[in-house]
């Protein structure tokens, strides 16, 4: 017989099927046994009134793994509008252990029991609701993709391993590579620069790492970045323009499609207009420092008070909670940065929520000025590194620009988590290397 999936029963009532997966729950309910397996679709609810079916469960927990032939009936409270009934139970693979938690509730995700929720990742998210977390996130990179794909980007994979550190600075981690000193990619700034000069419009989705000594809810060792870059383009609007309209599609199209998993767990659509607000850096000081009455004049960057007080103004005065901060002064600028004409940099920061989830600049693509502001900020323009970076310049790389994009951050404050670890898998931090 045929295993169907627990979201194709109510298709097959008064059939005998055959379902297979793990014993979910177990409840007695006035003399009748029910118990509901989960399969990678969702439940099934079973009817068992056979005694020797229930014995054959004797003992078993949470994960015991079986196959069940039953007959389908309809039964508008059972998950998916119908149960199984006269049951053939096989075990599978037995579990004996008590879980270390239960999943068949909802989890908490208050701050006292994450380490809690993380130490049992590997069985908290056979939790329905945690799991739904993931495909959601799943989804969220295929769109993505579809996005890209459709406006003429090439996927691309670049090295994770290092001569140099992409964005310079003690954030890096250093490894020895057979005697010589490696670093783990801050990014793969470098190299999506260099593709340019091949395929003109690239993007990549992998890991990159930062050893930060940041203990914070926005802050992990190890994150997953959406890269873009983009050649032969005019202006910054075009990359602002873009990236923009890829955001909007992907999460109108995300909530509209997951709409029951945002009920359940308990998430407010995000409001976005196809516009996103555009603010200067400069402006939002003033801005957040007349509102507030803290002087944020001379930060060379947004604080992240700032961050949060500007999507909610947006948020009110525009229905939109998605927001450009643009024009960041020269003193914050990366080496691979274009100057404005007015001496800002030109580079905007995406906020979305109350959080900065991409960093998206023009580069700077002339040679004899990329190294003029790579010595300016140390780097030696020699080192292995970077030399064959520069290689793309020197033989004609067009005006180009991009960005950084957080995947975590994405789905962390699409589904208004607390902490960007809850949006991980398997998160990696200054105190996690496990499991």
């Amino acid at each position: 017989m045929k295993r169907i999936l627990s979201k194709d029963i109510a298709t097959e009532v008064g059939k005998k099927v055959l379902i297979k997966g793990w014993l979910h729950k177990k409840r007695l309910l006035g003399g009748l046994t029910f118990i509901n397996v989960r399969d990678r679709a969702g439940l099934v609810q079973i009817l068992i009134e056979d005694r020797a079916e229930v014995e054959k469960l004797r003992g078993m927990q949470t994960g015991t793994v079986v196959s069940v032939v039953g007959v389908v009936k309809q039964e508008s409270r059972a998950p998916g509008g119908a149960e199984l009934h006269e049951p053939s139970i096989k075990v599978e693979v037995p579990v004996v252990d008590d879980p270390p938690i239960e999943i068949d509730k909802p989890l908490s995700h208050k701050s006292e029991h994450l380490d809690t929720l993380l130490d049992n990742r590997a069985i908290g998210l056979r939790n329905l609701q945690e799991a739904s977390i993931f495909k959601i996130r799943s989804d969220i990179n295929r769109q993505i993709r579809e996005y890209l794909w459709a406006n003429d980007f090439v996927e691309i994979q670049t090295p994770k391993l290092l001569a140099g550190a992409t964005e310079g600075g003690a954030e890096a981690f250093k490894l020895d590579y057979f005697g010589k000193e490696a670093t783990l990619a801050q990014s793969p700034q470098l190299y999506k620069q260099m593709m340019v000069g091949v395929f003109e419009r690239v993007f990549e989705i992998g890991p990159a790492f930062r050893a930060e000594l940041s203990a914070t809810t926005r802050h992990v060792s190890e994150v997953t970045m959406l890269d873009i870059e983009m050649g032969f383009i005019d202006n910054h609007e075009e990359v602002l323009d873009i990236i923009q309209d890829m955001v909007y599609r992907v999460v109108t199209n995300i909530q509209e499609e997951y709409a029951e998993q945002f009920k359940k767990l308990n998430v407010a659509p995000t409001k976005l207009v196809k516009k996103f607000p555009k603010f200067t850096v400069a402006e939002i000081h003033d801005l957040y420092t007349k509102a507030t009455g803290t002087n944020t004049t001379q930060e060379k960057d947004l604080i992240p008070d700032e961050e949060r007080w500007i999507c909610n103004y947006a948020k009110k005065k525009y229905n939109c909670e998605a927001v450009y901060a643009t024009n960041f002064p020269k003193e914050a600028m990366k080496f691979y940065h274009k100057l404005n004409d007015d001496g800002t940099v030109a580079w905007a920061d995406l906020l979305f929520k109350g959080l900065e989830i991409a960093t998206c600049p023009l580069r700077e693509n002339n040679p004899k000025q990329l190294i003029k502001q790579m010595k300016k900020a140390g780097i030696d323009p020699e080192h292995p590194g970077y030399k064959y970076y520069l290689q793309a310049f020197k033989y004609g790389l067009p005006m180009h620009g991009g960005c950084g994009f957080g995947i975590d951050r994405l789905v962390q404050k699409m589904l208004n988590l607390s902490n960007v670890k809850e949006a991980i898998l398997f998160p990696r931090d200054i105190n996690r290397l496990a499991p």
